[in-house]
């Protein structure tokens, strides 16, 4: 067993992404993670291309496990502030002011479980000029200056996967973490507070340290000219990747393995700050000579020259990749009502081993069980459902 944290109780008051995956993370080093959902659809990831079990919602709760509670009522309240007497961890990623609005005070919190850490997740923090705001992925990239190096100002058009949401709750884990170890020491409980705005500004230092340092202008073209990545299309239709950094050793070899030898003496080219000041055009050159031959090709010459690249895969090109299988990075799942999914493991091992965790819960799946161990009786249950508190 790799479960590092068995016995850690979590309870997420989390939607959507961040406050989820630091919930998930949690839960993949064996945390007893319990999401607290509204009774009235849960989570919004939940519905996200209809229905209740969303492969949003799957990729962002696994290994946990699910009540309904309405935190409006008293009696919502009332059954929360029992499950936060017992456990470790508060997750929850609600706007400034809303858990004070719900009676859930700090004072509230610290009377009911001294010991209790508690992470709050907002986007800007818990106050000034924008902490009323609502954040979402795209303002945390706009507002980081993230959204500056991926966009062209002359065609903005947004893309790609969710960044400043996944590393806010990496590094809401990586608090909650630190807490949990402190309270091993002295018994104290802990307030930790995550934003986006500023986990997405310590996702990217080195455009910060660029622009004090060296009064470099940074854009979506700055780091890929210094760290020597391109992108081409072979002959056959096919992408390729491949990234050259800083030691003079891959361009050289780079150059023979396109049988263009010239490039190295080039004036454009013939030195790292001549390549990073005439990017642009050289990524032309290569672009020209790379289209000339298939992938494979290409990739049997780079591998045998070891220069640093990769074939540009598809989703479904990753799952069947080799190295992938090798690591065993996914697994099947199968939940008893919902059906199949492909896990995907946590990428830490420890001691080369790391455990499946149980699929993401149905919408309070586990009401009933948790409200019995808490105390409550068949006929409270009833009545809480009738209320429509579960």
């Amino acid at each position: 067993m790799t479960a590092v944290i068995k016995g850690v109780s979590v309870v997420e008051l989390g939607t959507m992404i961040t406050a989820p995956l630091a919930g998930m993370m949690l839960a993949d080093l064996g945390a007893d993670v319990l999401k607290v959902e509204n009774p009235n659809g849960g989570d919004p990831f939940r519905s996200f291309r209809g229905g209740l079990y969303s492969p949003h919602f799957v990729a962002y709760n696994r290994g946990k496990r699910s009540i309904k509670l309405d935190l409006r009522s008293d009696d919502g309240r009332a059954i929360l502030l029992k499950l936060l007497a017992r456990a470790d961890v508060l997750i929850e990623n609600y706007r400034a002011g809303v858990m004070g609005r719900l009676g859930l005070t700090p004072e509230v919190l610290q009377q009911t479980n001294p010991r209790l850490i508690h992470c709050s997740i907002t986007g800007f923090g818990a106050d000034g000029p924008y902490s009323a705001r609502p954040a979402y992925d795209m303002v945390g990239q706009a507002l980081s200056g993230i959204a500056s190096l991926f966009l062209d100002p002359e065609h903005p058009e947004t893309s790609g996967p969710t960044i400043p949401d996944n590393a806010t709750g990496m590094y809401a884990c990586y608090g909650i973490l630190g807490a949990l170890y402190e309270r091993e020491k002295t018994g104290r409980g802990r307030r930790i507070d995550v934003n986006m705005m500023e986990s997405s500004i310590a996702f990217m230092p080195d455009p910060f340290a660029n622009h004090v340092r060296l009064g470099i202008e940074n854009d979506r073209l700055t780091r890929v000219a210094s760290s020597h990545s391109f992108a081409f299309r072979c002959a056959d239709g096919k992408l390729l990747a491949v990234h050259l950094s800083s030691q003079p050793k891959f361009w050289e070899a780079f150059c023979e393995v396109l049988e263009r030898q010239d490039l190295a003496e080039d004036e454009r080219f013939k030195s790292r700050d001549l390549r990073i000041r005439n990017y642009r055009e050289l990524c032309q050159v290569l672009n020209e000579a790379v289209g000339k031959r298939p992938r494979a090709d290409w990739m049997t010459r780079l591998e045998a020259a070891d220069v640093p690249f990769a074939p540009v895969q598809t989703i479904p090109e990753v799952i069947d990749d080799p190295q992938v299988k090798h690591l065993h990075t996914f697994y099947d799942e199968q939940h008893p009502t919902e059906g199949h999914n492909l896990g995907i493991h946590r990428p830490v091992l420890i001691d080369g081993k790391r455990d499946s965790v149980p699929p993401a819960p149905t919408l309070g799946e586990h009401t009933d069980k948790i409200l019995i161990r808490l105390g409550y009786g068949a006929d409270d249950i009833k009545r809480l459902r009738a209320a429509s508190v579960i």
